[in-house]
């Protein structure tokens, strides 16, 4: 891909990043690639733990190229932002090179992701920033998008809700502490349909585990356990 302006979104796979898509699109904004990390050792989309095959499939129905980085486990952040700035490399043929997040309030991560990109050339866009997270999740669910919850934190849902509908009712299910949209990490979603996609991502639910994160040594991230609900590919 070469050419004067290029546009990359960060690809989560879950509803904030499609939204974001979405809307992009709406805007008439074109989006030109999909960035995805994914754990190298299990072939899995970080945090998310979605298995990479379902990833493919969905770059395939979005109709997008899929650009993949391959983190090790632990990644230091100094190897974390060696990698990244490896991958973002690849565009230096661009004049105009554009990073998209589907960041809503965090504002350190911002602010992180804004230093990050500006030493690789690249300016972010943030559509959904600011947005009240209780109205946007309303509307990620009304413009018809199907997303299915992947991973809950253990500390503020049960397990129960992994592998619920990212729907109304589950939304009128949340307690008051969790933001509508999962923002501060409560939650984490796959999107398997909607208005960016040219067909369903078929899955099925597996086994549901629960797996524990640790903390950093100056307990800036506490550790923490989540659950997740392993999705299949029909």
């Amino acid at each position: 891909m070469t050419g004067r302006k290029i546009r990359i979104l960060n690809w989560s796979s879950g509803k904030d990043a499609a939204f974001a898509l979405w809307l992009l699109k709406e805007q008439g904004k074109p989006v030109n690639g999909l960035l995805t990390t994914l754990s190298r050792e299990n072939h899995r989309v970080s945090m998310h733990g979605l298995r990479e095959n379902l990833l493919e499939r969905q770059a395939a129905s979005i109709g997008l190229p899929l650009h993949k980085i391959n983190l090790p486990y632990p990644c230091p952040m100094e190897e974390y932002n060696m990698l990244m700035q490896a991958a973002l490399d690849v565009y230096t043929s661009h004049h105009s090179r554009i990073a998209v997040f589907g960041d809503i309030f965090l504002q350190d991560l911002r602010e992180y992701r804004e230093q990050q990109l500006g030493k690789a050339g690249f300016r972010a866009e943030f559509p959904l920033w600011g947005s009240d997270t209780a109205t946007l999740a309303r509307s990620i669910i009304d413009v018809g998008f199907k997303a299915i919850v992947l991973c809950v934190d253990a500390s503020k849902l049960d397990s129960s809700f992994c592998g619920r509908t990212f729907d109304h009712h589950f939304l009128a299910d949340l307690p008051e502490n969790v933001d509508h949209c999962g923002e501060n990490g409560e939650f984490h979603t796959f999107v398997s349909d909607g208005p960016i996609f040219s067909k369903p991502v078929k899955v099925r639910t597996g086994q549901t585990v629960t797996y524990g994160w640790p903390g950093t040594n100056d307990n800036a991230q506490p550790a923490k356990e989540f659950h997740y609900i392993d999705l299949l590919p029909y």
